[in-house]
């Protein structure tokens, strides 16, 4: 209340404009101050703005060249002629390359199924004693005591044996049917006997010698040839015959022969390449931007350094392909890439293969992550250490925020010791102006005094 009375007073006594005065002070002594921090504050938000830039720029390129990878897009696939009898699938880490054969398929592999008759409750009891299923000459015992003495209950019992035999009930006419599959592949033919002291309803869910179900399908193995040579397999799905390429038997067609090629996406490999060099341009041009604030920004320069050795790095062990600078990538004077178009024509012709496994590592024998890394694993590595806990960016973005708490603290302070300086200033130009209008009062009270007696020697 009394500053309040101070503010509103001020000037009224002695003529001058104190308060305007107390005003242009407070702000000469406040605006230098507060303008200074918030001109640091503004450069430090700039750092913060294109250093979150830079860190979305490197995650963005490592997870897109990732996904690139993952999904297949530049990988050499294998192609056939003829897709209803088989198809083919280039296996990760491996390469279909410029591979071609053959197949026949003369019989696809199949699981040996049987079924019993019809059962009018499946909740019945079928009888109690223990059976023997064996698959493959491998033995387990089936136990039906009074906990599970049912059509359900043998089932079930079936399932838990660990057999590899799946038994299923299926609605028919009349009630239900027991169905058992087995594993597929000739080898994993099975039998289920009742034993010796079982119930005599038991036998009537065997099949073998004396067994009441009867046999749906027979199991055999997968037959077929490759350029003449012939494979038999307990599966339909092939994937240790031709190197890289997985084949899956779709239905048998003796004397049909499918022809199996490969086809590279060179279209697509050109394409990345050229859109790796425009990325990592951009990327550059973010790191650039952030290493070039003044302060502490500028450790990201070895992240900048980290980076450009990425260009000469051997990412795969081929004798002479084997770094984006063998395939037409190079490094500008300012720091950027640029790409040869013709080198990597000519590269693609004379190797597609090799420059494929810079973005696509082989994964075959004994090339592993340390002999061909690729440049999305060199990619990522870089990546994540510098978002890691104490990497570059990690102690670069802690850096700013403390700056940034630092100076709101500051721009506190300031304000702070501004509003009692200001304080004192209204309170010293109050006191000034009521002593001024105390002086002026007396002033007035003077001349009228002699006013007075100048008129009264004039009488």
């Amino acid at each position: 209340m009394a500053t309040t009375s101070i503010i509103n007073s001020l000037g009224f006594g002695s003529g001058i404009d104190t308060k305007q005065l107390v005003t242009d002070l407070a702000a000469a002594s406040r605006e230098p101050k507060v303008a200074r921090i918030n001109t640091l504050t503004q450069q430090n938000q700039t750092r913060i703005s294109a250093l979150a830039q830079a860190r979305s720029d490197l995650e963005g390129f490592a997870d897109s060249l990732g996904q690139m990878i993952s999904d297949g897009t530049l990988r050499s696939t294998p192609t056939v002629s003829d897709d209803s009898v088989l198809s083919a699938t280039a296996r990760a880490g491996l390469h279909a390359d410029s591979f071609a054969a053959t197949v026949v398929v003369s019989q696809l592999a199949r699981a040996q199924s049987t079924y019993s008759a019809v059962v009018t409750d499946r909740t019945a009891a079928i009888g109690t004693g223990t059976m023997t299923l064996t698959v493959g000459g491998v033995a387990k015992t089936i136990t039906i005591d009074g906990t599970n003495n049912s059509l359900d209950g043998l089932a079930s019992a079936i399932n838990s044996s660990g057999g590899g035999v799946t038994a299923s009930i299926i609605a028919d006419q009349g009630g239900h049917r027991l169905i058992l599959k087995g594993p597929s592949g000739a080898a994993n033919a099975f039998t289920l006997a009742a034993d010796a002291g079982a119930d005599p309803g038991l036998s009537a869910f065997a099949y073998g010698a004396g067994g009441g179900m009867t046999l749906g399908q027979s199991a055999a193995n997968a037959d077929f040839t490759i350029d003449g040579v012939a494979f038999s397999r307990a599966s339909n799905t092939i994937d240790d015959v031709i190197p890289g390429i997985s084949l899956t038997l779709k239905k048998a067609a003796p004397g049909q022969p499918v022809d199996i090629g490969a086809s590279r996406p060179l279209e697509i490999i050109k394409q990345t390449v050229g859109d790796f060099v425009s990325v990592y341009n951009q990327l550059k041009k973010s790191l650039s931007s952030a290493a070039g604030q003044s302060g502490s920004t500028t450790s990201l320069r070895e992240l900048e350094r980290e980076l450009s050795g990425l260009i000469g790095t051997v990412i795969s062990s081929h004798p002479t392909i084997n770094k984006l600078t063998d395939i037409g990538v190079s490094t500008t004077k300012d720091g950027l890439l640029a790409l040869d178009e013709t080198k990597l024509a000519q590269v693609l012709a004379s190797d597609a293969g090799a420059v494929e496994a810079l973005f696509n590592p082989r994964r075959d024998g004994g090339r592993t992550e340390a002999s061909d890394p690729g440049i999305a694993f060199v990619l990522d590595s870089i990546r994540d250490r510098a978002i890691a806990t104490d990497g570059v960016i990690d102690r670069v973005t802690k850096s700013l925020n403390s700056r940034k708490e630092t100076l709101a603290d500051q721009l506190e302070s300031i304000e702070t010791r501004e509003d009692a300086y200001r304080a004192r200033l209204e309170k010293q130009y109050g006191s000034l102006d009521a002593k001024l209008a105390a002086f002026k009062a007396t002033q007035s009270y003077l001349e009228q005094q002699i006013k007075l007696w100048s008129n009264q020697g004039n009488d």
